[in-house]
């Protein structure tokens, strides 16, 4: 056969999902032209790189059948089954190893024998970077023989589970190719299932025809997704969760329960669930038997279902769902981490999801320090930097090491340009040190180093400062504690006004008359991460230190309570993970200039506003003093979200962020620090109540009421002149109208 004549051979093509699909005829140019797609390419990446509920969606084909009865592709309905064995390797990085091993076979014409008198037909690296080899048996030569010979020709050992005709193969580019032998498309079948065409079918971009028509050319009445995740991602995630696909003994049970669960997301629709459901090599009467008795049953939901489609969403394996939960429900937030840009989303890999504020926390500062040319406006029209510093506390053995395992690979950056400049100054000191007596001493290189120890003296910060060139430093400590005792002797009041100075870039400055000493005056630019116990932070910032403003500028994050809990358990970052983290330093620090963020700005706005009518309700102080920095800091975290996603305009995932920041921030900053802020407005320490949202001491006044109300409700909580300017501010707002000298009237609730 020539091979014009072979590029007019038809090949069996399956459209659908699952088993039993029907199948239609595709052309060998039609298998060429799909493996050559731009989307097949990017979609197997996609899957390397860890996205493996989209190899469900690749198209398949089948190549040890050309024909199938009524096109159902089955093992029962093979007509015309072909003597073909795909052979797979599992083990990953082999496929040019086994090429090699395999020539020592001979190439005849267009034949490729090996001396067992298999023919290689096809040579292929997998999805995922294992090996298929499609090979041709001799006469009388049984599938385990086959085998056995192609162990011995490569010292590999195929997988030995052998499917039927109907055995599918995933679509791999045409990059993956390593040998296509002419006589592949002699006579095959070529099956291909719904892929991620970015908005296009497989079948249709392939351009398949059958008779003058597309296979495309009924288009389905109903989504292909629900919440933006596949039926196929969510179908796959529920044989893992219930154990594995069902065997040929157990398909109709098992489908009957995948249909009662998924009929929950299916509308309760039949059609709907006829054309999402697995089939498994079930007819279609069959099918539709096992939908209508699922959807006869009486309607509870599926919480099952809503527990995978929200671990889908936020990208949690199915393992860590209810800590996922149960993190949500304590701490009110609930990271998106399929929403993450580049650099965050990475740095959560193998991180336990009770961890992933923690993680979040302790990178985002070093984040914004290599962003350091980058100015933003702020909701009130001042332009600032993106300073940030966070604590991480927990108890001893609460695994904070997560955080600084996270941190070590954002800042080898920093670590590889300073060990350059400190080298140059180690020698400049050597050189003044080795000096003779009536000699000059050697110029001072005004080197710039940005990582320094948490320990550096306040002398040697300054020198820091002076050389930084308008850059951000940065610092980590793995121990608050070390830091709290190397600031002592009063030196901790000089460092402490250089943390607080740093957040909006103020100046500090010390003036000494020895040239031993550094003088001068310059511009704080100083993010730092630190670690550190309970026990540290409450001897850090007793009440005087947090009365001056530090503790509501950090970012506050808690490790889980580890009491009595079992070990968790953590993965490992590839070294693509690492190579993304450092392809987001790089991108952070090409950024200069002002970054304009409206509709970042006008979330926020909204946001410190809602807090301050909850404050106000309350007349809560401590929520009104931290509501508005916890707001910067959520507003700057955002800010590295934009720049890290690459988007033009501020995301709607990007807005989620910032406010989830925000509200975390608030919540740890009033749980850490405000009982010991709140005692400067209380005279007893059973005054310490602070109300809820749902209780606010406004909510609980009558509608008309006395400042005696007021005052019997806050119980000596407000001095005389406070009540009032509280009173003021409530009318001023058109909460409230005054009646007579004595009497107020609620009229609205801003809620």
């Amino acid at each position: 056969m020539g091979v014009n004549e072979m590029k007019k051979m038809k090949f069996f093509t399956c459209i659908g999902r699952g088993h039993g699909a029907p199948c239609l005829p595709a052309g060998r140019e039609d298998w060429e032209r799909l493996r050559r797609e731009p989307w097949l390419a990017e979609m197997c990446a996609r899957i390397e790189k860890g996205q493996e509920e989209l190899k469900h969606r690749l198209p398949v084909w089948t190549p040890s059948c050309a024909e199938f009865k009524d096109n159902h592709r089955a093992a029962a309905d093979a007509l015309k089954p072909l003597p073909r064995l795909m052979m797979d390797f599992d083990e990953k990085g082999h496929t040019d190893e086994i090429v090699e091993k395999l020539k020592n076979g001979r190439i005849e014409e267009l034949k490729f024998l090996l001396p067992s008198g298999l023919e290689v037909l096809l040579i292929e690296e997998s999805v995922r970077r294992g090996t298929h080899v499609l090979v041709e048996l001799p006469a009388g030569m049984s599938a385990d023989e086959a085998q056995q010979a192609m162990k011995e020709a490569t010292g590999f050992e195929p997988d030995v589970k052998v499917k039927g005709y109907d055995r599918c193969i995933y679509m791999v580019p045409e990059s993956h190719t390593r040998y296509v032998s002419e006589r592949l498309f002699e006579a095959t079948g070529i099956v291909t299932s719904s892929g991620d065409t970015q908005g296009a079918d497989p079948l249709c971009s392939a351009g398949l025809e059958q008779q003058g028509q597309t296979p495309c050319v009924t288009e389905s009445k109903y989504p292909s997704e629900f919440k933006g995740i596949a039926y196929t991602s969510i179908i796959a995630e529920y044989w893992q969760r219930m154990g594995g696909e069902p065997t040929e003994g157990e398909r109709n049970d098992k489908l009957h329960q995948l249909a009662a669960n998924l009929r929950a997301i299916c509308d309760n629709s039949e059609e709907w669930l006829l054309e999402v459901m697995p089939r498994f090599g079930l007819g279609e009467q069959e099918m539709r038997q096992i939908v209508h008795s699922a959807c006869k049953e009486p309607t509870k939901g599926s919480k099952l279902m809503k527990q995978i489609v929200s671990a889908l969403e936020i990208g949690i394996p199915s393992e860590e769902i209810e800590d996922a939960e149960a993190v949500a429900a304590e701490t009110g937030v609930k990271v998106n981490v399929k929403a993450l840009p580049m650099g965050l989303k990475e740095s959560l890999v193998g991180v336990p999801v009770s961890m992933h504020m923690p993680v979040l926390c302790g990178v985002l500062p070093i984040a914004a320090a290599y962003a350091d040319q980058v100015e933003v406006e702020y909701c009130d029209g001042n332009r600032q930097h993106l300073g940030l510093m966070s604590i991480i506390r927990g108890e001893q053995a609460s695994n904070k090491s997560v955080v600084k395992n996270a941190v070590d690979i954002w800042k080898r950056q920093f670590d590889e340009e300073d060990s350059l400049a400190r080298k140059r100054e180690e020698e400049w000191k050597e050189r003044k040190k080795g000096r003779k007596a009536n000699e000059k001493a050697p110029e001072d290189p005004h080197v710039l180093i940005r990582m320094v120890p948490v320990t550096v003296s306040c002398s040697t910060l300054l020198k820091r400062f002076k050389n930084a060139q308008g850059h951000t430093l940065y610092s980590f400590g793995e121990e608050l504690d070390t830091l709290r005792k190397t600031n002592g002797a009063g030196s901790w009041s000089s460092k402490y006004d250089i943390y607080r100075l740093s957040f909006d870039k103020g100046e500090w400055g010390q003036d000494y008359n020895s040239d031993a000493a550094e003088s001068g005056v310059v511009k704080v630019a100083y993010n730092w991460t630190l670690l550190g116990t309970n026990g540290a932070m409450r001897k850090c910032f007793k009440q005087d230190n947090i009365e001056n403003g530090l503790s509501s500028r950090i970012l506050v994050a808690e490790m889980p309570d580890a009491s009595f809990s079992k070990m968790p358990k953590f993965g490992r970052r590839s070294a693509e993970d690492e190579a993304r983290i450092q392809e987001a330093v790089t991108r952070l620090r090409s950024f200069s200039g002002l970054v304009d963020t409206p509709r970042l700005r006008k979330a926020i706005e909204q946001w410190v506003e809602e807090k301050r009518v909850e404050a106000a309700k309350d007349i809560d102080h401590v929520k009104d003093t931290y509501r508005k920095r916890a707001a910067v800091i959520g507003f700057r975290c955002g800010v590295i979200f934009h720049l890290l996603s690459g988007c033009s305009k501020e995301s709607k995932a990007c807005l989620d962020f910032a406010l989830m920041m925000a509200d975390y921030c608030l919540m740890q900053q009033i749980k850490t620090f405000g009982e010991a802020l709140q005692s400067q407005y209380v005279e007893a320490s059973d005054d310490c109540q602070r109300y809820g949202a749902n209780h606010s001491v406004f909510d609980q006044l009558a509608p008309t009421f006395t400042i005696d109300d007021l005052r019997a409700l806050k119980r000596g909580y407000c001095s005389e002149t406070a009540m009032r300017m509280i009173i003021s501010r409530w009318m001023r707002d058109g909460w409230i109208t005054k009646t007579d000298r004595h009497h107020w009237s609620k009229v609205k609730v801003n809620d």
